[in-house]
Formats: C-alpha cells, sequence, structure tokens
C-alpha cells in the first residue's frame, strides 16, 4: 500500500489535510469565546476585593493553564474540550487563553482601575463581536486577512460602549475603541488577546496624560 513521508496511507493524510483546513464552526466560535467571559470574574474580583486580589488570581490561572499547556504540547495528552476548541495555528502552539490571561495581568498591574477594565472587556467583548458578528454575517473582506468589515464596525461599536461606560470621555474613549479595533483587525502573528488590552490600555493612559496638560 502506498504511503506518504509520514507513514500514513494517501487517502487518510489527503483527509487529515482537508478536515485541517476547515475554518473553526461558528457554534466553535461562540463556545471558544464563551471562555473569555473569565474576564467578568477578574473585573469584579478587582472591584470588590482589590488589585492584588485580581492579580493573584491571574497568576493562580496562569499556573493551571501552563500545566494544561504543558500536558498538550509535552506529554500530546488530548484533553477533552480544549482539543476541540482549539484553532489549527494552536494544534501545536501555546493556545490563546495564555496570551488573554497575559495581557489581563498586564492590564491589571500597569493600568489604572477604569482603564484595566476596559481593556479586558474590551478584549472579550470586543474580539467575541467581531469574531461572531463576522463569521455569521460578514461579507466583505479586509486587509487580506479574513477579516470582515462587518465585524470590525460591531467591534468598534461594542468596544466604544465599553470605554464611554467606564472612562467618561468621549475623546480617550473613541481613541481606545479605536485602538482595539485596530489591533484586532491587523495583528495577524502576534495573538489580539495579548495585543488588545495592552496597546489599548497604553494608549488611553497616554492620552489621559496628555489631556492634563492641555
Amino acid at each position: 500500500m502506498l504511503e506518504n513521508r509520514d507513514g500514513l496511507n494517501p487517502f487518510i493524510y489527503q483527509k487529515n489535510k482537508l478536515m485541517a483546513m476547515v475554518p473553526i464552526s461558528f457554534t466553535n466560535e461562540l463556545m471558544r469565546k464563551g471562555i473569555h467571559l473569565t474576564s467578568i470574574i477578574i473585573v469584579l474580583v478587582y472591584a470588590f476585593f482589590g488589585k492584588e486580589e485580581a492579580q493573584l488570581l491571574l497568576i493562580v490561572y496562569l499556573v493551571i493553564i501552563l500545566i494544561i499547556e504543558h500536558l498538550r504540547l509535552d506529554r500530546s495528552i488530548k484533553l477533552p474540550v480544549f482539543h476541540i476548541l482549539l484553532r489549527k495555528k494552536e494544534k501545536n502552539g501555546i493556545g490563546s487563553y495564555v496570551y488573554f490571561t497575559l495581557g489581563a495581568l498586564v492590564a491589571v498591574s500597569v493600568f489604572s482601575k477604569n482603564i484595566a477594565f476596559a481593556a479586558i472587556l474590551m478584549t472579550t467583548f470586543g474580539d467575541m463581536s467581531a469574531a461572531l458578528i463576522g463569521k455569521r454575517f460578514g461579507k466583505i473582506r479586509i486587509f487580506h486577512n479574513d477579516k470582515s468589515l462587518e465585524g470590525c464596525i460591531a467591534e468598534f461599536v461594542v468596544d466604544l460602549a465599553i470605554a464611554m461606560l467606564l472612562l467618561e470621555n468621549p475623546f480617550v474613549s473613541l481613541m481606545m475603541a479605536f485602538i482595539a479595533t485596530f489591533v484586532e483587525t491587523t495583528f495577524v502573528k502576534i495573538d489580539d488577546n495579548l495585543a488588545i488590552p495592552i496597546f489599548s490600555g497604553f494608549f488611553a493612559e497616554m492620552m489621559f496624560l496628555t489631556l492634563m496638560y492641555f
């Protein structure tokens, strides 16, 4: 029987190759984004118990998911749920939940409270709206990276609403929402779960500092 260089039957090889090329389904995307709703817990812990407690929660969570990544990547253990929800690029690499946790930890540790809240919630709900609206209704592709204009608009509206509620400054809110949307739309190689909270929070802090002197 013919085999390819990996020792697989060519028909099985082609089947696996085609399966790997199939984009993640809307249902899986919904479940993936649902995991990020842990951001609400982070915000609530910070709001009611304090910054140090939120940092401790994030560090404990980070340790747990790094152990999971070790089992999955180094020990080749297929964990239920995790394995199903991973995107193709995450099958043999670090999952987006690790980057999300790192981004949230930076936001909580470095930025002021409300900016940290906005940055974390934008990463969750803005990114979620972009992914779900884009997959369900996206027709117009932009930037040649499979992002849709519909998803981009949905994210910007959600991000702006979050910023307006928390920052109460229209100009800073507008710019923070724009930065978060721009990062999510244009960053391809860098995980947006890490980039969105860091970039949006940083520029919001810089803008508030600038406005203090003008």
